[in-house]
Order: C-alpha cells, then sequence, then structure tokens
C-alpha cells in the first residue's frame, strides 16, 4: 500500500488529532462520510485497526514499512509497543518536525529527500534514517535551504523540544541526546492494541 497523498483533514476527521500530519483542525468534530455522526458500535478488530492507522497517517509510513518496525521491535528487548514508538519518533523526518524546522512530518519528509538537512556535516536524503544519540542534525549551510527553515519555523508544528534533543535556533542546528521517552510522544494513542493487531495478522 502506498503512502497517503489525499485530504489531510479527512484522515484526521476520522481518526483524531494527528499532530505530525496537520497542523489545521476539522470544523466538524465527526467523522467523514454519509454516516458520520452515526454511532455505530465498533469491533475490538476495528478499534486496533484504527491505532493502527492513526501509526500509520501520522508518521507517514507504508504499511509494509509499519510491518518492518514492528518486526524489529519485536526483536528488541523491553516493550514491543514503547519500542515501536521510539523506531518511528527516532526517524530523520520524524527528528527533524521536532526540532520545529517544519510544521509537519510530510514537510519534514520533503526537507530531508530534497538535500537540505546534514547529519554530522554529511547530507543524508533518506527520511526513514535512524538517528542515534550524539548524532548533531543541522541544515545544508545554503541560502535557500536556510530560508525554508527560517519560514517553517514561523509556524512550528508543536511548541515544545522533547527532553532528548537540543536546538540552537541560531546555527539551525540540533543534537539527538538520546531516545525519546514515551511521555515526550505527542500522538494519543494505545501501542499495545498496534502491536495486537499484527499479532493476529500473523
Amino acid at each position: 500500500m502506498s503512502r497517503y497523498r489525499g485530504p489531510r483533514l479527512r484522515v484526521v476527521r476520522r481518526l483524531g488529532e494527528l499532530p505530525g500530519l496537520s497542523r489545521k483542525n476539522p470544523r466538524r468534530a465527526y467523522p467523514p462520510g454519509q454516516h458520520g455522526q452515526g454511532r455505530k458500535k465498533r469491533s475490538e478488530y476495528a478499534i486496533r485497526l484504527e491505532e493502527k492507522q492513526k501509526l500509520r497517517f501520522n508518521y507517514g509510513v507504508t504499511e509494509g514499512q509499519l510491518v518492518r518496525y514492528v518486526k524489529k521491535a519485536r526483536k528488541a528487548t523491553g516493550s514491543t509497543g514503547q519500542k515501536l514508538l521510539e523506531l518511528l519518533e527516532m526517524r530523520l523526518d520524524n527528528t527533524v518536525f521536532r526540532l520545529g524546522m517544519a510544521g509537519t512530518i510530510p514537510g519534514a519528509r520533503q526537507l530531508v529527500s530534497h538535500g537540505h538537512v546534514t547529519v554530522n556535516g554529511q547530507v543524508v536524503d533518506i527520511p526513514s534514517y535512524q538517528c542515534r544519540s550524539g548524532e548533531v542534525i543541522s541544515i545544508r549551510n545554503q541560502d535557500r535551504s536556510r530560508r525554508l527553515v527560517a519560514a517553517n519555523m514561523e509556524y512550528p508544528g508543536l511548541a515544545n523540544l522533547p527532553s532528548h534533543l537540543d536546538f540552537d535556533k541560531n546555527t539551525l542546528t540540533g543534537k539527538v541526546n538520546g531516545t525519546i521517552e514515551r511521555e515526550w510522544i505527542a500522538l494519543q494513542i494505545n501501542e499495545l492494541l498496534v502491536v495486537e493487531y499484527y499479532s493476529r495478522k500473523a
């Protein structure tokens, strides 16, 4: 399944607030469609599917990518659900977003893909690159790159910088100090339901 490129607010109305997907708030609080205002009872499968879809759309990953992240999280020590969130949060595109260099994760992905972002001084144009502790993330020393980020920073997506990141607005340089802690993850989600969803499909 390919990456979603359709109307973002339609997804936000269906799944709830997705801080990485859009800064806008929908005018209507109920889901889209003819039966959006109906009180339909959802099955356990539907609830788990919805939580999985929140992860997919918020972080902008394909179904195949998310399956690979789940498999990787299962092999790691500790909570599978928490490790899954860590893997998604430590992606380069999401880290650029959390540093405030872009208003949304799709915007951050575009910055990375177009070669505006460097890691430890080297251009990295792979949005899924896993950031590690000690790495320095910056913007290329080019006027166009810096103007783009300066414009983005006037309308940041999230107000608070997570505790595992440092950022210098003057030099547009951030540093990864560790792995994100669960309480700093902005998306409202029950990650255990996502793990259960994929357990049923395994």
